[in-house]
């Protein structure tokens, strides 16, 4: 399966980046999270497409990466990531930050260890992979997490005549909410 970016690394590092911009400093709990309520809202999103090519695992302190775990582990990692990415994953990551980046670490733990993704998962075990296709279904369903519509705001455009317009990404094979 395909992926919008080539590496875990390069939304980890955008997040920190990010943080770092707005100057706060970003707990390591609180990059997992991140990274996994972004894989997670991309998929759905996105028609079931990865955000990127990153494996979840459930641990007692809640949902990890494992690969960004071990080379965040010691700080910042001195590894080459993209400096830019598509501007669709922008926009997702910009949206996704305002809707969750002012949160602390333990308010992002406990949303992420509530879905029944997570459940499911520590039920066989630490360490168990978290299926992205559960992290969707999760997301897509719970009441207790935020819908798609609360954490990607349309993007907002002015018609030739000023009027306010909301502009997204034509998706092929997605019914438009929208009669006519």
């Amino acid at each position: 399966m395909t992926s919008a970016v080539e590496s875990a690394f390069d939304v980890a590092l955008w997040f920190a980046d990010t943080a770092l911009e707005q100057n706060e400093y970003l707990q390591p709990q609180k990059l997992h999270r991140l990274l996994f309520l972004s894989q997670a809202y991309y998929s759905i999103a996105y028609n079931s497409q990865r955000l990127m090519p990153a494996v979840f695992i459930a641990e007692e302190m809640g949902p990890i990466e494992p690969n960004v775990y071990k080379a965040f582990h010691k700080g910042r990692p001195n590894i080459d990531a993209e400096l830019f990415l598509p501007e669709e994953v922008e926009n997702f990551l910009d949206n996704l930050w305002r809707r969750f980046g002012h949160h602390s670490p333990e308010r992002l733990t406990t949303l992420c260890k509530d879905t029944m993704a997570f459940k499911q998962a520590m039920k066989k075990g630490r360490r168990t992979e978290i299926p992205l296709r559960a992290m969707q279904l999760s997301f897509a369903r719970a009441e207790e997490t935020p819908s798609l519509q609360q954490v990607i705001k349309p993007k907002l455009m002015r018609s030739q005549t000023g009027r306010p317009v909301a502009v997204k990404r034509w998706t092929p094979g997605i019914a438009s909410s929208a009669k006519g």
